[in-house]
């Protein structure tokens, strides 16, 4: 492990840089790995490790993991924003048939009151009738 500390500017803090000539297991897994994910923006794409430092292809591995997280984050976004317009689709169409069953009920009990005003119309008109119809038998009886 080769270490080495330099201070940039004498009012930066010291930088220290490790580095290792030995391979490690690590170092090797690091080009398993992908080396680009299509969905991030360019500027937010790993950038690849330091193959000779340790630190870097641990950083290395914890960024793709994150995008890896990142990419199946925005997926289930998108699932959610689907359903979200799914259920939106929906509670309109509810409304649409809400506003339909009040209409309904409103004729339905206008209609029912017409109806009432009718059936007591009728029984007043069968009254008259049947008064009228004595009245009449009554005066040819006596005629």
């Amino acid at each position: 492990m080769i270490t080495s500390t330099r201070r940039v500017s004498p009012d930066k803090s010291e930088v220290r840089i490790a580095f290792s000539l030995e391979e490690s297991s690590e170092v090797k897994d690091v080009e398993d790995l992908p080396q680009t994910f299509p969905e991030l923006d360019q500027r937010l794409q790993p950038v690849p490790p330091c193959v000779s430092l340790r630190e870097s292809a641990q950083v290395y591995k914890e960024h793709c993991r994150m995008a890896r997280e990142f990419h199946q984050v925005k997926h289930e976004i998108a699932i959610l924003e689907d359903r979200k317009r799914q259920l939106l689709e929906e509670l309109v169409e509810d409304e649409k048939v809400a506003v339909e069953i009040a209409r309904l009920e409103e004729e339905f009990c206008r209609l029912t009151e017409e109806n009432r005003t009718l059936v007591t119309v009728h029984n007043e008109r069968t009254q008259q009738l049947e008064s009228l119809c004595l009245t009449s038998r009554t005066r040819q009886d006596s005629s």
